[in-house]
């Protein structure tokens, strides 16, 4: 019998380019780092003895992050108009699809809103990059 172990068995895995984010009407290019995450405060209750008896639940919480390359923040503030900022921006709904091996899967971020703007380059930079943090109310996961 062979006992051998097939280093490669999930075939291809999901990578940076297999991602495609769509915000604002278009597909994003400009974009280097993407996070997003929810949770829900769980906390053991305790009664009698020492061992939790239940279980109670706070509220949800939603976060996402983004961190777009300068000539892509650009693009976003002359579609904007002058005197106009990033934080104006209506909430809008963010679309990340993963795509490979023929498999799609699709989150979306909800009502994102820029909580800021700022710029920090630095000497020998080969890109101007900024990380914005944004508010978001939900996200759905894994959609059609």
């Amino acid at each position: 019998m062979s006992n051998t172990v097939l280093i490669n068995k999930l075939g291809k895995v999901a990578g940076w380019n297999s991602i495609t984010l769509r915000m604002l009407g278009r597909d994003v290019e400009g974009i280097t780092e993407l996070e997003y995450d929810d949770n829900v405060d769980k906390v053991n209750i305790y009664g009698a003895g020492g061992k939790p008896i239940g279980r109670g639940e706070g509220n949800y919480e939603a976060k996402a992050g983004i961190t777009l390359l300068q000539e892509e923040i650009i693009a976003l503030q002359r579609s904007l108009g002058p005197g106009k900022r990033l934080t104006d921006i209506a909430p809008f709904d963010i679309v990340v699809r993963y795509e490979y091996n023929g498999f799609a899967y699709k989150d979306i971020i909800r009502n994102a809103e820029f909580k800021g703007n700022a710029r920090a380059p630095k000497q020998n930079d080969k890109s101007i990059t900024n990380k914005f943090d944004l508010l978001v109310s939900h996200i759905d996961w894994n959609v059609l």
